[in-house]
């Protein structure tokens, strides 16, 4: 296993930037486990998006306590793709779970939009895009984390996220 600094680790951004391959990349290179946040969605708010129609901070919340609730229960560390995409959000994860950090995967509009629509199988809709995008409140000064260009591929994600845990 790597000799990590971090080791409660959110594979965070919108929709299509990568969060599940580069989460379990960085499994695999680190020696945590990953878990999709995904996963963990309520039948109800699965239900909603896929129906076209964006979460709100209610719908939310128990979803964003259960994800920090289960790194928190991790007790060698672990990694979990979540979008986290407001500040608030990410409050919430860190106070289920201190000492979280954020490896944020950020890219054009076009690019994620591209992802989007080559994607199957997956509940998530092209038509909410706009909505996470415009939702998104990037890392702060405060927030512990690092902000990296999803132009790079999977595994130079992967390896850079690795980088920054080991620094």
């Amino acid at each position: 296993m790597a000799n990590l600094t971090h080791r409660r680790i959110v594979i965070m951004g919108v929709s299509s930037c990568g969060k599940s391959t580069v989460g379990e990349l960085l499994s695999q290179r680190v020696g945590l486990p990953y878990r999709d946040g995904d996963d963990m969605h309520p039948p109800e708010n699965i239900a909603k998006m896929s129906a076209g129609h964006a979460l709100d901070d209610a719908d939310r919340a128990p979803w964003l306590h259960s994800i920090g609730r289960w790194l928190a229960a991790q007790e060698g560390g672990a990694i979990v793709g979540c979008s986290a995409l407001k500040h608030s959000y990410r409050d919430i994860i860190r106070a289920e779970a201190p000492g979280t950090v954020f490896v944020h995967l950020n890219g054009s509009y076009d690019l994620l939009a591209q992802r989007m629509s080559a994607r199957r199988g997956h509940f998530m809709p092209l038509s909410l895009l706009d909505s996470q995008v415009e939702t998104l409140e990037p890392l702060g000064a405060r927030e512990e984390g690092v902000v990296l260009d999803i132009a790079a591929s999977p595994e130079e994600l992967a390896g850079q996220a690795a980088e920054y845990l080991t620094a």
